[in-house]
């Protein structure tokens, strides 16, 4: 479109043009580069949202609590522990006595209150249960005695501490395949022992022969019958393994 003429300085006319149309484009322009804060915004919010997820999955473990692998609380110890491979070996058993402590009222039975101060009236804090199961090998007046012990820490790990405790008595040798560790200890024809750690959990078979002590002589006399006991590791290992299964049913 041209326009009207103007007078510039007496000299003469100006024409001003105004182009209407769009001048023809040129090359493409190469496309803009994003701005760096934009994607460190996103990466942190992307952080943000994941340290909020692992904080929150950290809340609901800590909130349920040490986990007990399965292990449940035992009403009897003793019918718990059927020890099919020692009775084969040793005798059938001929004696049981049940007896357990629990650190929460209402479990284990009517167990004694671990933690209850003197003279409270409220529940004692849950920080353990323990069940334990006396019982014979053989005849009465000449097997073998016997006890299986069913501990659940419910607040402390017992790890730093077993392998100590497992080796107070004896010679104490570790034993592959039972849990997390596990300790045996074998006396010749006298008895033997087997420790299990499996988490939270620690449970303990074992047996030992039986005296009584002459005072006269001041000497002890032997009751138990001697049993070869060459090769008990295999049976005493399977009845851990069978009383480990039983205690997460």
């Amino acid at each position: 479109m041209i326009s009207e003429p103007e007078l510039v300085d007496g000299d003469g006319f100006v024409v001003s043009e105004v182009l209407a149309e769009t001048p023809p484009s040129g090359p493409p322009r190469p496309p803009r580069a994003r701005r760096p804060w934009l994607w460190a915004l996103g990466g942190a919010v992307v952080a943000s949202a994941v340290w909020g997820g692992g904080l929150y999955a950290y809340e609901k473990r800590q909130d349920a609590g040490p986990d007990m692998r399965g292990y449940k609380s035992v009403d009897s110890l003793c019918e718990t522990a059927e020890l099919k491979g020692l009775a084969a070996v040793l005798g059938e058993r001929s004696s049981d006595g049940d007896g357990w402590e629990s650190g929460s009222t209402g479990e284990s039975g009517s167990g004694v209150d671990v933690g209850t101060s003197g003279g409270g009236n409220g529940p004692a804090d849950p920080v353990l249960e323990f069940a334990q199961c006396s019982l014979m090998f053989g005849p009465l007046e000449n097997g073998y005695s016997g006890s299986v012990s069913y501990t659940r820490h419910l607040v402390t790990d017992p790890g730093p501490e077993f392998d100590a405790v497992a080796r107070r008595f004896g010679e104490a040798e570790p034993y592959a395949g039972l849990g997390e560790r596990a300790y045996m200890t074998v006396q010749e024809n006298m008895g033997a022992e087997l420790r299990v750690l499996d988490g939270q959990v620690e449970i303990e078979i074992n047996f030992t022969e039986t005296s009584s002590w002459n005072g006269d002589e001041d000497t002890p006399v032997q009751e138990t019958k001697p049993v070869d006991l060459s090769g008990i590791e295999v049976p005493l290992a399977q009845d851990m393994l069978a009383l480990m299964e039983a205690l997460k049913k």
